[in-house]
């Protein structure tokens, strides 16, 4: 088990924020986002592993629970971790707090695919890049962590499919 790991620090700038005067969803988004990308550097999926590889890394599913606004002004941290690891999968928790009080502000679970960008198909997920993720996987068990990708239907999907699902849209 480790420890969250820092993966974006920034402030609330009042054009993020939306005619209620909190932070708009949009930019949530792409702090999380922001935070994934720095996330999966420091695992070794860098821009330029990725692109001598002809490979990359796709979201499958983002879920996202706000918990207390946010407003201009405000400093936030993103900490965050890995919290499963499959054969061509991640999932990645992100938590955003209040750098000044501290509060949780939201929290995001991530699950994203490992592929081939050439052929747009899910491949296994290198063995050295797997080590790295394990360094970091989370042994946290926190009530806020989601459930595993799911359809509407409620069944469980592969990575495969969910990867179909995804390249239909």
């Amino acid at each position: 088990m480790t420890d969250f790991l820092i993966t974006y620090r920034g402030t609330v700038y009042p054009w993020h924020c939306d005619h209620m005067g909190h932070m708009n969803v949009m930019w949530y988004t792409g702090k999380f986002d922001e935070a994934s990308w720095f996330l999966l550097s420091q695992i070794g999926l860098t821009r330029s592993f990725l692109k001598e590889r002809n490979c990359g890394v796709a979201a499958l599913q983002q879920d996202i629970t706000y918990k207390r606004e946010l407003r201009a002004g405000d400093i936030v941290t993103v900490r965050s971790n890995i919290t499963d690891i499959q054969e061509k999968t991640i999932r990645i928790f992100h938590e955003m707090r209040n750098e000044e009080t501290g509060e949780l502000s939201a929290f995001a679970n991530i699950t994203g695919v490992y592929m081939d960008a050439v052929a747009r198909k899910s491949q296994p997920i290198p063995a050295e890049i797997v080590k790295q993720m394990r360094s970091l996987q989370s042994g946290h068990k926190n009530s806020y962590l989601a459930d595993p990708l799911y359809t509407v239907t409620g069944s469980p999907l592969s990575a495969d499919e969910a990867f179909e699902t995804l390249d239909q849209t």
